[in-house]
């Protein structure tokens, strides 16, 4: 059976339309025109106009004449409106048709491929809705290939390191000691930590990382996080310094979460603060608990701060594979903060330090004082 194409039905639908008014025209005019001739000539013999003996031939010839202009008409009015309607049609194919020949580029995988714009509104609206849609798949489908190309590039140092031990055991080069074997439990500790984070990174992209939110006093958090970490500072030169204010109010928030965050922050600012102080800071702000990890490290330099939460990134200075980082743990917290109802923002400078700030909900406006060293 033969297919008629849109263009085809859309001018198909024009000449159905222009017929039927055509068809109503005629048909409406053969009946009612004569009739209307002849009441007109009836009002003129009664004003005194003698064509009673001439109204056949009048009629005839009314008739006629209307006959040869309705034919002249449909012919001229016809072809007036099937050449317009096949312009119309032509005009509305034309961009459907590059539309699609944009979507064949788009899911061949040309990512680029973007709608033009119409004179159509409503076709504009329908590219822009598209375009809007490829810009999105654009930024996922380079978010995925950074991913693989990250991701490869992690797996392929400690699987490198692993392998030439492992050659060199196995042909003798290499003495089995207990450094070998650290090394290489080592190495296979960074893997298991580069997929356990993935694996949660990848949950708290997609909202399925759980938060059990709850009251919870954010002073004894900093505390025993403070306790924690001092112990491991002892013969260091670095130094951690605890300032909350005298009164704080409870928070609403996930208080394992909250602790995951302030340990990578943390983590991350003794990692890059050879020597030098690190401060942790609790606050009210905006109606929401802020909380700063303040270092004096190496800072970050202007333009690597927009990067600074995306995955994998590191900098030549202020982030290096030799830390034993994953390269996202800044990504994680910053999902975690947010599947919170909080936001994090970072300030620094270079050689000189930096500040990672993230607030979360408060629970209500009971105020909870500082214990006494006595209680």
């Amino acid at each position: 059976m033969y297919h008629i194409g849109l263009r085809g039905r859309i001018f198909l639908s024009h000449i159905i339309v222009m017929m039927m008014g055509l068809a109503t025209l005629l048909v409406f005019g053969r009946l009612y025109t004569s009739r209307l001739f002849i009441e007109h000539l009836q009002t003129l013999e009664f004003r005194g106009f003698l064509l009673y003996s001439i109204r056949g031939k009048l009629l005839t010839g009314f008739e006629s004449a209307w006959g040869r202009g309705a034919f002249w008409s449909v012919i001229f009015g016809g072809s007036a409106a099937a050449a317009l309607s096949y312009l119309l049609s032509k005009r509305i194919m034309q961009p459907l048709l590059q539309m699609q020949r944009i979507t064949d580029k788009f899911a061949a995988g040309e990512m680029t491929a973007r709608m033009p714009m119409s004179d159509i509104p409503e076709l504009n609206r329908f590219s822009e809705s598209f375009n809007r849609m490829a810009l999105a798949l654009d930024n996922v489908e380079q978010r995925r290939r950074e991913l693989v190309s990250d991701l490869t590039h992690e797996l392929r140092t400690p699987l490198t390191i692993v392998e030439g031990y492992l050659e060199g055991l196995a042909d003798g080069t290499i003495d089995a000691s207990p450094d070998i074997y650290q090394r290489l439990s080592g190495e296979t500790q960074r893997l298991k930590r580069l997929v356990n984070d993935l694996q949660e990174l990848s949950k708290a992209e997609a909202g399925y990382l759980p938060i059990d939110a709850k009251k919870f006093d954010l002073r004894s958090l900093l505390k025993k996080l403070y306790d924690r970490f001092s112990d491991q500072l002892i013969e260091s030169e670095k130094q951690l310094i605890l300032s909350i204010p005298n009164q704080i109010p409870r928070a609403y928030s996930d208080p394992e979460r909250v602790e995951q965050i302030l340990v990578n922050l943390l983590g991350n600012a003794f990692c890059y603060t050879s020597e030098g102080i690190v401060t942790v800071r609790a606050e009210v702000k905006q109606g929401m608990l802020w909380v700063s990890v303040i270092d004096t490290g190496i800072g970050i330099a202007d333009e690597d701060l927009p990067h600074i939460f995306e995955r994998f990134w590191r900098s030549d200075r202020s982030r290096n594979r030799k830390s034993g980082g994953t390269g996202i743990g800044l990504a994680i917290t910053k999902h975690l903060v947010e599947l919170q109802q909080g936001t994090i923002q970072v300030e620094s400078t270079l050689d000189q330090g930096s500040t990672f700030s993230f607030s979360i909900p408060i629970a209500q406006k009971t105020i909870i004082p500082e214990k006494r060293e006595s209680d």
